[in-house]
């Protein structure tokens, strides 16, 4: 399934933090321009190393990592596709879609999308629940960022693609949250996610990805790449309330403008959020978890 998934399963919780430990390094000592030379071999070097022979598809947003990754791979001659989703029941269509459009066709992407309403919204986010409950993931936030990979994934299955890119891991590494700007001590916090991630996203995805069929490449969990990029001082990543600056200047080579988007999470950029709030309150629910837990 993944590089740091055992072939028979999820790699261990404990494996997983003894991973994360043997990545710390001393810290960087070059300059910034030498980071970014060495930053940009690492990111190509770790989307190279995964790149499919076959065709494969992208969870794409239009947000820095998914861009990025699509553009590494066109430079490296990739066949691939864009894959975005969102819930719509309003005129305005959700951020993602827009956003990912307008990125596909100014950058020449492929890009497929779909826009759920609430009936096809609903189905998606069921066939999450029912997923994510062998594995008590069931919590608001888990089922609405896996029904933005189920939705995204079922859309490629459909085109027969069974192998696709996620930019998870970008967040930790790069200081893109916004615990990441409160925190006293932005590295610390950045390890503290990093070995989090176990439990918050690699338990969700690997049963998404098992149940689908499917398997997910993370470039940015590539381990040579979290290694270096945990060297690089914090002031770096965040920069006058910007967060994961390296990585945009790094990226804005290969995007432009586009490398500097600010982005939602998965779950607001799509809106699936949103379709599991209406659907909740349209069954008489005022806590989304609460509906969650009849499906």
């Amino acid at each position: 399934m993944h590089e740091l998934w055992e072939k028979n399963g999820l790699i261990d919780k404990r494996e997983w933090g003894k991973l994360i430990d043997s990545c710390k390094q001393n810290n960087f000592t070059g300059t910034k321009k030498e980071a970014q030379t060495k930053l940009q071999e690492l990111l190509l070097s770790s989307v190279r190393k995964r790149l499919p022979a076959h065709k494969f598809g992208i969870f794409f947003s239009g947000g820095v990592d998914s861009t990025f990754i699509a553009a590494a791979c066109k430079l490296l001659k990739g066949n691939f596709v864009c894959y975005a989703v969102g819930f719509q029941d309003e005129t305005k269509e959700p951020d993602d879609i827009v956003e990912a459009k307008r990125v596909a066709e100014k950058l020449g992407f492929e890009l497929k999308y779909k826009i759920f309403n609430l009936e096809e919204a609903k189905n998606i986010i069921t066939k999450t629940v029912n997923i994510l409950q062998k594995v008590e993931r069931t919590d608001v936030v888990n089922v609405g960022v896996g029904s933005v990979v189920v939705a995204a994934a079922e859309l490629g299955l459909q085109d027969g693609i069974t192998h696709f890119f996620s930019g998870l891991g970008s967040e930790e590494i790069f200081a893109g949250y916004e615990r990441h700007e409160k925190a006293s001590d932005v590295c610390e916090e950045c390890w503290s996610g990093l070995k989090n991630m176990w439990s918050r996203d690699l338990v969700r995805d690997f049963a998404l990805a098992k149940e689908l069929g499917i398997t997910i490449n993370t470039p940015f969990l590539d381990k040579e790449l979290i290694e270096f990029s945990m060297t690089l001082p914090s002031e770096w990543k965040l920069v006058d309330n910007k967060k994961k600056v390296i990585l945009r200047e790094v990226a804005e080579e290969f995007l432009g403008e586009f490398a500097w988007r600010k982005k939602k999470a998965a779950q607001y950029g799509s809106c699936f959020d949103k379709a599991i709030s209406k659907l909740a309150r349209s069954e008489g629910f005022t806590l989304k978890k609460e509906w969650l837990d009849t499906l």
